[in-house]
This record gives structure tokens, C-alpha cells and sequence, in this order.
């Protein structure tokens, strides 16, 4: 049984319409890639699993649970499901542990001195073990970034979404992000990543979607659709962006 099930999932805003019918499966331990064009519906599906937004038809089964059915508590479900965002989202007046322990204390209902203890042992992991007392504006964004992974894996989740996690850094502060994911892909993590960085699709992903217009248009194994794309529309795609 998949990990995450996505199927024939509909997303309207007003009179546009995002998402189209996707349908997506994801195993335990497995690296999906989600590549297209900004606006293709990437950002917005990663929503719809992580309970941001509402499907207006389809569902989304998660655990063997379906998280769309309408009883279900978001909250609960996010202790699952850790999400980091293209911005970092943190909170100025707060240090860096308040920020990275904030949502499992006050949501999640962990207490304090496990949530300290729990991110202290993040921040070591990620390099931040002395910015703990450190307030965001005194961060590079790449640290920004990093203090946002301890937050999303706070809960210890079974799956993590990264939704262009690199977009807002300088060229410079990629490659430290990078290695965060390749680490927790290497351990096992279950992962959904809206990205452009090819490259690291290829070395990472077990299996990459190219989304256009709301719709799964093809899906494979990075070096089958990085070479071999059976798709017009994704050829055209991967030229402009990796030339």
C-alpha cells in the first residue's frame, strides 16, 4: 500500500482552475520530484496534502486514512506531515528554538522541556547548535532555511513536503539546503518536492512528475524522463530549462 494516495484530486480558485484530476502515489522511503512550469499546480497540490487547502473533488489518502474526509482534524494530520515553504516563515520577535518549537508545543501539545530537547537536537543536526538564542534577522537565509527543516521534523513525520525550498536563497546558500534533503533521503525520509533544480532530481528523486496545467502530463524514473521524455509538452519544458 502507498504512503500517500492522490487520486483524480480537482482544485478551483474562483474562476481558475488549478488542479485537474492528479492522481499520485507514493511509496514508504520514496523521493517524488514534482518539475513544471510556476503556476502548473505544483505548490497548490502540496497544499492540498498538507491540508492547506480544501480538494473540491477527488481525495487524499494518507497512513491508509482519508485525510479529505471532513471529520478529520488538520492538526492531527500535520503531525504526520511536516511542510517547508519557499520562505522561511519565521517569526522575527521569536529565537530560533521559541520558532522551531512553537507549533509542537502549542499545537501538538508537546511539552516544553521534550520540545527543547527535541530541537536542540535538530539544530545540532542542521549546524545551528549555537543559534539557538539567535533571532532570524541575525541568520543567513540559508540558516533561515535550515531552522525551518528542525521546525517541519519537530513531530518526528512520515512524510515531509519541500515546496522550492531553495527559490528564495542566493546561488551561494543552495548547495547547504540541498544537502539537508539528500541527508534525510539517504535516511529513509518519504518525501514530495516541488523544485526546479534538475540536477539534483536526477542524483535524488526516485521518481519525478512533470505537472502542466493542473495534470500529472508524465511521470517515470529521473533518467528515463530527464533523457527520454515521451511527452511533447515535456520535452519543450526540459530544453528551456536545462537546455
Amino acid at each position: 500500500m502507498s504512503e500517500l494516495l492522490v487520486e483524480n484530486v480537482w482544485k478551483q480558485f474562483r474562476t481558475s482552475v488549478v488542479l485537474r484530476g492528479v492522481d499520485l502515489a507514493v511509496d514508504s522511503h520514496q523521493v517524488v520530484a514534482l518539475i513544471g512550469a510556476s503556476g502548473s499546480g505544483k505548490s497548490t497540490l502540496l497544499r492540498c496534502i498538507n491540508l492547506l487547502e480544501t480538494v473540491d473533488d477527488g481525495r487524499i489518502v494518507f497512513a491508509g486514512r482519508d485525510i479529505t474526509d471532513p471529520a478529520v482534524r488538520p492538526d492531527d494530520v500535520r503531525r504526520s506531515i511536516g511542510m517547508v515553504f519557499q520562505s522561511y516563515n519565521l517569526f522575527p520577535h521569536l529565537s530560533v528554538l521559541d520558532n522551531v518549537t512553537l507549533a509542537a508545543r502549542k499545537v501538538h501539545r508537546m511539552p516544553r522541556s521534550v520540545a527543547n530537547d527535541r530541537a536542540a537536537t535538530l539544530l545540532s543536526r542542521f549546524g545551528l547548535g549555537d543559534k539557538a538564542t539567535a533571532y532570524p534577522d541575525r541568520l543567513s537565509g540559508g540558516q533561515q532555511q535550515r531552522a525551518a527543516f528542525a521546525r517541519s521534523l519537530m513531530t518526528d513525520p512520515r512524510l515531509l513536503l519541500l515546496d522550492e525550498v531553495t527559490s528564495a536563497l542566493d546561488p551561494e546558500l543552495v548547495g547547504e539546503v540541498l544537502e539537508i534533503i539528500r541527508g534525510l533521503a539517504a535516511g529513509g525520509m518519504t518525501m514530495v518536492m516541488a523544485t526546479h533544480e534538475m540536477q539534483f532530481c536526477r542524483e535524488v528523486a526516485d521518481r519525478v512528475c512533470f505537472i502542466d496545467d493542473g495534470r500529472v502530463l508524465e511521470e517515470a524514473a529521473p533518467e528515463d524522463l530527464f533523457t527520454s521524455p515521451q511527452q511533447q509538452r515535456t520535452r519543450e519544458f526540459l530544453r528551456r530549462i536545462v537546455g
